[in-house]
């Protein structure tokens, strides 16, 4: 089966409070898959039942998940895919299900030796009022199942931590509270379960929120970053450990805190990164000499390997 046979559906869009950059994403995407010679087909939906259709209507070979946050990350969009034995690009329903979750996903890393922030976990019933001093300040207030720093805060003081936890339960049931950790802020991307060359990432703002991540210009990328051997290598394990415990397979992007005791503080796995222009696994990649077109080829073969080799024993035979 040569690849401009194959049929390929893009993922974009959906109904999470990242659909505008998951557009961009699912529009590099098919972009970068039709010059290489696939049919694409983009797929924009605003409800399950919508995609569900379109999936029904419109055999594929095999979807690419460009979908962020919520239903796109969280298991469920891949639980409806292998309902309909349609396969995909990126982790599993149970891998996407544990690295959506920052409560989960911390106890994991902990349990495999990882370093992790300090942190308390408020529910709705819970008032910030109730936190005590252990952690000081500044702290990091952020939604427990939500990605791109959407309703992320950074308190240096009691007065201002109310109205950081009200914001971020406007966008989840649970708010997770942690110790600031100042540091470099490094990430690493993982392709084919391989880690990919080291990112530090240095926002002009005070941390790298939603605005740093999406406006070019507002964050400068130093790739490779300018660590020691000793300090690359823990990185890069550290990521790849972080990878492989919640069982994510093929590619994923780990975020960390370097400190100034050359710990490495992991802060979350992300198993579908962004993909548009300003995006940090393309520019890990591009460091290895791998163009865009080029890795989300890497993400649809990883997906299809099992098709493709089905397809080419038949030819053979």
């Amino acid at each position: 089966m040569r690849r401009k046979n194959l049929r390929i559906g893009v993922l974009m869009g959906g109904f999470s409070s990242e659909r505008e950059i998951s557009l961009k994403s699912g529009a590099a995407v098919v972009e970068a898959l039709r010059g290489l010679g696939y049919e694409v087909l983009a797929f924009d939906f605003h409800t399950e039942e919508e995609l569900a259709g379109l999936l029904q209507l419109n055999k594929v070979d095999g979807v690419f998940n460009a979908l962020h946050g919520a239903y796109g990350e969280d298991g469920r969009v891949q639980a409806l895919l292998e309902s309909m034995n349609i396969l995909y690009t990126g982790s599993g329903v149970r891998a996407s299900r544990l690295a959506m979750d920052k409560i989960v996903s911390r106890r994991i890393f902990e349990d495999n030796g990882l370093f992790v922030p300090e942190y308390k976990v408020l529910g709705k019933d819970t008032a910030a009022v109730k936190i005590d001093s252990s952690l000081g300040f500044p702290l990091v207030v952020k939604p427990v199942h939500q990605g791109s720093s959407i309703g992320l805060s950074i308190v240096d003081d009691f007065s201002s931590l109310p109205a950081a936890v009200n914001h971020a339960f406007r966008f989840d049931v649970e708010v997770i509270v942690e110790k600031y950790i100042k540091g470099r802020e490094l990430t690493v991307g993982i392709l084919e379960d391989n880690a990919l060359p080291v990112i530090e990432v240095v926002p002009r703002n005070k941390f790298y929120d939603f605005q740093a991540k999406y406006t070019a210009g507002m964050t400068e990328y130093r790739v490779p970053a300018a660590l020691s051997d000793n300090v690359t290598d823990v990185a890069q394990k550290t990521a790849l450990t972080a990878h492989r415990v919640l069982g994510c397979r093929c590619f994923s992007r780990v975020d960390m805190i370097l400190d100034a005791a050359g710990r490495v503080f992991v802060l979350e796995v992300n198993t579908i990164p962004g993909l548009t222009a300003t995006s940090l696994l393309p520019k890990s990649a591009a460091a290895c000499g791998i163009a865009f077109p080029q890795l989300c080829e890497k993400m649809v073969l990883s997906a299809l390997e099992s098709r493709l080799q089905e397809a080419v024993s038949r030819d053979n035979g």
